[in-house]
């Protein structure tokens, strides 16, 4: 789905808007209808669509009305004067307007993007929060059952004391770090507010399930060969405001043929009409050397907004690069730690505890075990969060918004 499909659609989602937060769906729907500098975007590309007609415009006439009086003899001159651009001047000035405004429309899907894939991070980092928020509340239910095991050996005499304390110690370490976490959730709310354009405390839905954020490609030459082909909204404008200049310059080299002025008049004297009037200006361009100047200044900037699209178009590619390396490393690491260290650490917890039952391990041993297997889940999350999170800027790039 493109953007413009989205814009098109938001009369119908203002009418209601869910809280977002629920789903990815919730926060981009809300960003569309409600981000204030996109509403402010789109009036400025409203206004940069108001500005084509008049730039190409014929200019306003002039009236001129003398009044003249000698003894008893009176004269008056009505004459109407108007302002011919010639040598197409009117078209090309029509046409940077035009582009200009097309330039505006872009960069406002450009901004889009880039606020879409902001409120996405931002909502990765809300729901792996309160996930990591809930590994670590399992951890804790399991040292609430290992100090129930180590009072019950302590009772008959097989344990020692310290076993119990041991396990309220971790217990206590992991509330400390579930405090930081929930901090850290809170930060993640924060941002995802920002880039909603809401205020940082409004309320958030909590997240219904994990995520999803495809990759569009199966590999980054792939993304690399859609990125050329679909051409990033920044890119486009930048292409835009380059055709801008340049027709500019040729505008600006229009400027040494003269444009024409036509003038026609009326002269009365005592409320008779005495004669009539034709008129034509015509500028001498004397001023050569500001006209060379002023030639040289629109070609210059010519160069300067090709050379802008050069090195935008380098940046996006090495933005995408990156964005693809980390996606890609983080679904290395999470499919690693999936399929083998979770298990293990898993394993290894369960056959400490069921050692610990018969005296076969000390409780030290116990802990590490659980320290590992809760390392583990909350490496996998990890690497879940950043993975999503160089996926969003991949699709970004890619101009993808489902």
């Amino acid at each position: 789905m493109t953007l413009a499909i989205l814009f098109s659609a938001q009369p119908l989602a203002l009418a209601k808007t869910p809280v977002p937060g629920a789903d990815l769906a919730s926060v981009r729907t809300w960003l569309l209808t409600h981000n204030p500098d996109l509403q402010a975007m789109q009036a400025d590309a409203e206004a940069a669509q108001a500005r084509i007609h008049p730039a190409g415009a014929m200019p306003d006439p002039r009236v001129e009305i003398r009044l003249q009086r000698m003894g008893d003899t009176g004269s008056a001159f009505y004459g109407v004067k108007q302002p011919i651009p010639l040598w197409g001047k009117r078209g090309l000035a029509r046409d940077i307007a035009r582009r200009q405004a097309d330039a505006a429309g872009l960069e406002r899907e450009a901004a889009a993007l880039d606020l879409l894939a902001r409120a996405e991070q931002a909502y990765v980092r809300f729901w792996h929060a309160g996930t990591g928020v809930e590994v670590l509340d399992r951890q804790v239910r399991l040292l609430a059952q290992m100090e129930e095991i180590a009072r019950l050996r302590y009772s008959l005499g097989v344990a020692a004391q310290q076993d119990s304390i041991r396990a309220q110690v971790a217990r206590t370490t992991l509330q400390a770090e579930r405090i930081r976490r929930l901090a850290v959730r809170d930060e993640a709310m924060a941002a995802l507010n920002a880039a909603l354009g809401r205020q940082a405390d409004a309320r958030l839905a909590e997240p219904a399930d994990e995520p999803v954020l495809a990759l569009p490609t199966a590999s980054l030459g792939d993304a690399l060969g859609l990125l050329a082909m679909s051409r990033h909204p920044a890119l486009e404008a930048s292409t835009a405001m380059a055709g801008a200049a340049d027709i500019a310059a040729l505008l600006q080299r229009r400027q040494r043929f003269p444009d024409l002025t036509l003038g026609v008049g009326r002269m009365r004297r005592d409320d008779q009409a005495d004669a009539n009037e034709i008129m034509f200006e015509v500028e001498i361009p004397l001023q050569q050397r500001a006209r060379r100047e002023r030639e040289r200044e629109a070609r210059q900037m010519a160069v300067a907004a090709r050379a802008r699209t050069e090195a935008l178009e380098t940046a996006l590619q090495g933005q995408l690069g990156q964005a693809w390396a980390q996606a890609g490393s983080a679904r290395e690491r999470r499919q690693l730690i999936e399929q083998t260290l979770l298990p293990q650490a898993q394993a290894n917890f369960e056959s400490a505890l069921a050692s610990y039952r018969v005296g076969e391990v000390d409780f030290g041993t116990l802990l590490e075990a659980l320290d590992g297997w809760l390392g583990a889940d909350l490496a996998r999350a990890d690497a879940r969060r950043d993975e999503l999170i160089g996926a969003a800027a991949v699709r970004a790039l890619l101009g993808s918004v489902e």
